[in-house]
């Protein structure tokens, strides 16, 4: 029986070997070694970095102050007094590319021209410069765009075409638009009018250095009108008046529905901060019929021919209604008490 199975295996045995020589035999021959080409130098693999790196000076600020000290026309050394200019913190411009991280690339700027010829320009900042301020505010926002400046674009200043620098002194140790004190002079530059405002009588305490614009304005851009701190304007005039906000047992209307039906934010002739001296104010929603002192003559006050009280006319309406904003009185629902 072992036979049998010897000799049938035999040519199975010898098939198997002569198909694996034809399949070997119709393999394509490897192609003959060439000589090793000499490897592509790296600065070839990186072009556009290397093109892009060149364009920036090797020693970043170091370059800038040969010519920028301050004798120059334009002196840079008081930004290292600055927070931009921390090299430690790398959220800064000096962490990285330090000058041209905002100004753009110097290298050509950097070169010496000869005598009588321009330097090659670089990014300037500034309500005179040449650069849109499109461009200038990308490069801050590049960095400041989250917190309170989310609301920038297509805010009210963005389109008027404000640039970040026309208002910010990056080079400045200390911005004046951060300081209470000399905020107010960088907004009036534009705001004519609210500059004359705050120079009448009665006026919050802005040019006491004791309250700044930016405490009810946000000049970054939000969506209530007059880019309001706070959603409404109640909600913002509230952050310092908590005791209007009420709720009140008895409300007065206009006091719940907008401050300025009566106030005027900015300045004003009357006392205080009122749109009109009362009772002309009062007058323009309580209805004179029927009340006593309406014609605010001797004959009509309290007096007589004999003349009223001299107190009575300087309080007018608020002599008897005093509690203007709301009363919690049991007995106030006149605003009386």
């Amino acid at each position: 029986m072992s036979t049998k199975k010897k000799f049938f295996a035999a040519p199975l045995f010898l098939t198997g070997v002569l198909f694996s020589l034809a399949v070997f035999a119709q393999e394509p021959a490897p192609p003959a070694e060439t000589p090793a080409q000499p490897a592509a130098p790296a600065e070839a693999s990186a072009q556009p970095a290397g093109n892009l790196a060149s364009q920036y000076t090797e020693k970043g600020a170091d370059t800038c102050i040969k010519c920028h000290d301050e004798e120059s026309e334009f002196p840079v050394f008081s930004i290292f007094k600055t927070k931009h200019a921390q090299k430690a913190d790398k959220r800064t411009p000096f962490a990285g590319l330090q000058c041209e991280a905002c100004h753009g690339p110097g290298v050509e700027h950097a070169k010496k021209v000869p005598e009588g010829q321009k330097q090659a320009p670089i990014i300037k900042y500034g309500a005179n410069s040449a650069v849109s301020p499109e461009k200038q505010n990308k490069y801050c926002l590049d960095c400041h765009q989250g917190n309170n400046r989310i609301g920038w674009k297509a805010s009210t200043h963005e389109s008027s075409n404000l640039a970040c620098a026309s208002c910010h002194k990056i080079h400045a140790p200390r911005d004046a638009v951060l300081a209470k004190v000399t905020q107010p002079e960088v907004c009036y530059s534009c705001h004519k009018k609210e500059r004359a405002d705050f120079f009448k009588p009665s006026t919050h305490p802005v040019r006491a250095g004791l309250m700044t614009c930016s405490e009810c304005h946000n000049p970054h851009g939000t969506n209530t009108t007059a880019l309001l701190a706070k959603p409404t304007l109640n909600q913002t005039c509230y952050t310092c008046h908590a005791e209007k906000r009420g709720p009140f047992l008895w409300e007065h209307a206009p006091v719940a529905e907008d401050c300025t039906t009566c106030h005027t934010p900015h300045g004003s002739v009357h006392r205080p901060l009122l749109t009109k001296n009362a009772p002309l104010l009062c007058q323009q929603c309580h209805s004179p019929a029927g009340h006593p002192a309406v014609a605010r003559t001797g004959a009509a006050l309290p007096g007589g021919g004999a003349g009223p009280s001299g107190f009575l006319l300087a309080g007018s309406c608020a002599n008897c209604h005093s509690q203007v904003h709301g009363s919690n009185h049991p007995s106030g629902s006149k605003l009386m008490r």
